[in-house]
């Protein structure tokens, strides 16, 4: 199949990784910002192929693993009200909040639908004109497109009865959290593809200059991601810190026009608070001015309180690249996808959830953590 066989070649893979050997003199981490990325990483054995002078750690690209627990608190509590519909995509509803999840207030009565699109929210509220339909808006970059149609399209309706629970993310400041941490290890940065997409990466050239670090844009297949790696090695052993393209298949430098417009006439940007590591100044999105009354907080006076993650779980940690899910204590006995301590562990994208599948075989021992 185009642009799917070729990137997933073992052949290819194995010259990459050669190459990678050859073009290195130093060590290096590299930290893959997507969880996707993450994913294909360790089911593809890609750390196993690539030289031992190469570190790869995981960053907070999950949107799941970093919606923060008061804001699961908050859609649980607004799930439970009995004139709401509450909508969200599958992986939402097993993230524990701090004493149960949406799926819990499902088993006990809450009317809580999985939806494949906002857009389907936006058709219930059509079609339930008695009852307040509410669609948990998470994601990056990449899903904020279709909310911003989704909210356009209930005023364009004049659905009255339809709100968003916001709770988008930006990629660009988590990074440069990130590295501005004194704990900072990450040399450089495998930037995700699917976010570019949408945005472009200008927005990471001044990240590249400011913090001398170089960022490849780069897909989520084998071949991708090692010719990534490559590219950023190069970089590394030769002083340059730039903003390079792997995935120029999919993404511009610019990005979809179209889709950016989208977003900044339905929102714009503001802090955010991110679970396991706190808040980031202008790191999400909310409702323009225009557009706040379907904003489900406001609508349903919800309060949101800040609540603490288990003391037990290192989601924190494993977000920011600083420790594997390996080296949790918990990981694979007291948190397994059944039943989570932290989000990494039940996301479609999340790096507990990766290693568990993937890799629980190789959990490293106590003397090694």
């Amino acid at each position: 199949m185009k642009f799917l066989d070729e990137y997933r070649d073992a052949e290819a893979s194995r010259r990459l990784a050669a190459a990678i050997k050859a073009t290195l003199h130093h060590p290096w981490t590299i930290m893959e910002v997507c969880g996707g990325q993450t994913h294909t990483i360790v089911k593809s054995g890609l750390e196993d192929l690539l030289p031992a002078e190469i570190r790869l750690v995981h960053g907070p690209g999950c949107p799941v693993c970093v919606t923060p627990i008061e804001l699961i608190d908050t859609a649980i509590a607004i799930s439970r009200r009995p004139e709401v519909i509450f909508t969200s995509f599958g992986d939402m509803l097993r993230v524990p909040g701090s004493s149960r999840s949406l799926l819990d207030a499902k088993a006990q009565g809450a009317d809580i639908r999985i939806v494949y699109s906002p857009l389907d929210a936006v058709k219930l509220a059509r079609e339930n004109p008695e009852r307040q339909v509410v669609f948990f808006a998470v994601g990056f970059e990449t899903t904020a497109p279709p909310n911003a149609m989704a909210v356009w399209q209930a005023a364009r309706l004049g659905l009255e009865n339809f709100s968003v629970l916001v709770a988008h993310v930006l990629v660009p400041p988590a990074m440069e959290a990130i590295l501005a941490s004194p704990a900072c290890q990450v040399r450089a940065f495998l930037a995700p593809g699917h976010v570019c997409t949408v945005e472009g990466f200008e927005d990471y050239e001044p990240l590249a200059q400011r913090y001398r670090v170089p960022i490849v844009v780069t897909g989520f297949e084998p071949v991708d991601l090692l010719e990534g790696v490559l590219m950023a090695v190069m970089q590394l052993e030769a002083g340059r810190h730039e903003v390079e393209n792997q995935y120029c298949r999919a993404v511009q430098r610019s990005g979809n026009r179209q889709a950016r417009e989208a977003v900044n006439e339905v929102f714009e940007i503001g802090e955010r608070v991110w679970r396991g590591i706190g808040e980031i100044p202008r790191s999400g999105l909310r409702l323009r001015e225009a557009y706040r009354r379907f904003d489900a907080v406001n609508r349903f006076a919800a309060e949101v309180t800040a609540a603490p993650e288990p003391a037990e779980c290192i989601s924190g940690l494993v977000l920011r690249g600083i420790r594997k899910p390996v080296e949790c204590a918990e990981f694979g006995a007291r948190c397994t996808p059944e039943h989570p301590l932290g989000a990494p562990m039940v996301s479609s994208e999340g790096a507990c959830a990766a290693y568990y599948l993937y890799r629980r075989q190789r959990r490293e021992p106590a003397h090694a953590r």
